[in-house]
């Protein structure tokens, strides 16, 4: 099995949404805003080659919103997501899977893209297009402080696609891939896990954006139910824990991975690496 980083861009999100009620005071020497408290936060995927199967978690934002959205976000970085497929040596035609934790803009984008004659296609015309039943049900019909998120130029031509798959229980999906269903930030967010020799590599998604949110109250503003997000993190440790786990953050710029350590104050981040580390 082969596991590759992809990086598709940068952006910028205000740092105490991203930290929710925890002071800037504590948050800003461990992940650091600029002097519009803005903070710049990786899109990165995983992609898993375990040679039948080529498998993206996630694909970012990708490039068909228009101007005035993108300059929300502040995008930046010298990458994308077809780049950092190239550069591992990947065709868009060679995807077989796209599994998606959620459906939000910065996690689906690039699933979707128009073509020569600007209709919307699947970015990976061989792929099944992986999403969790119920959160499909919410993206089609969001509640209204979401609605935002979920923009219909990324979801509904998957459902035209003719590929989309979607997740009803957890468990075993494809070869050493396994799901999990976490709801605090939004419900049904899928938690995928690759097992990868002895080891587990669980791809965070807005469970842990970044190892900052390691720690129990370092929650996002953006988590639909804030309380629910806490008994999720808490589950999820009881189940990692229990395995050689390794973190891959999507959106932590600084570090990609991480495992963890039990100390007498809670589950602290143990060690951060890259994922090629591991390779």
């Amino acid at each position: 099995m082969k596991l590759y980083s992809i990086e598709t861009g940068n952006f910028l999100l205000d740092g105490g949404a991203m930290f929710g009620v925890v002071p800037k005071v504590l948050w800003n020497k461990i992940y650091p805003a600029d002097e519009n408290n803005l903070c710049n936060w990786a899109m990165r995927c995983l992609l898993i080659d375990n040679g039948k199967h080529k498998i993206l978690i996630d694909s970012g934002m990708g490039d068909k919103d228009d101007e005035k959205f993108r300059s929300h976000y502040y995008l930046n970085g010298d990458f994308s997501l077809l780049s950092s497929l190239q550069k591992a040596g990947y065709k868009p035609e060679d995807i077989t899977d796209v599994i998606h934790t959620h459906l939000h803009f910065d996690h689906c984008g690039g699933t979707i893209k128009f073509d020569e004659n600007q209709n919307l296609v699947s970015t990976f015309p061989n792929a099944d297009l992986w999403v969790g039943k119920e959160h499909w049900e919410l993206a089609v019909n969001p509640n209204k402080r979401e609605k935002a998120s979920f923009l219909k130029n990324n979801i509904l031509p998957m459902q035209t696609s003719g590929k989309l798959r979607l997740i009803e229980k957890e468990g075993e999906i494809l070869p050493d891939i396994f799901v999990h269903f976490y709801n605090g930030h939004t419900r049904g967010q899928v938690i995928p896990s690759v097992k990868y020799g002895d080891q587990y590599i669980f791809f965070c998604a807005d469970l842990f954006p970044a190892s900052a949110h390691i720690p129990m109250p370092y929650i996002m503003g953006y988590d639909m139910w804030a309380e629910e997000t806490l008994r999720d993190k808490e589950r999820f440790f009881k189940h990692a824990m229990t395995k050689k786990s390794v973190l891959f953050f999507e959106h932590d710029i600084y570090n990609e991975c991480a495992t963890l350590i039990q100390t007498e104050k809670g589950v602290k981040v143990d060690k951060t690496f890259k994922l090629s580390e591991l390779m």
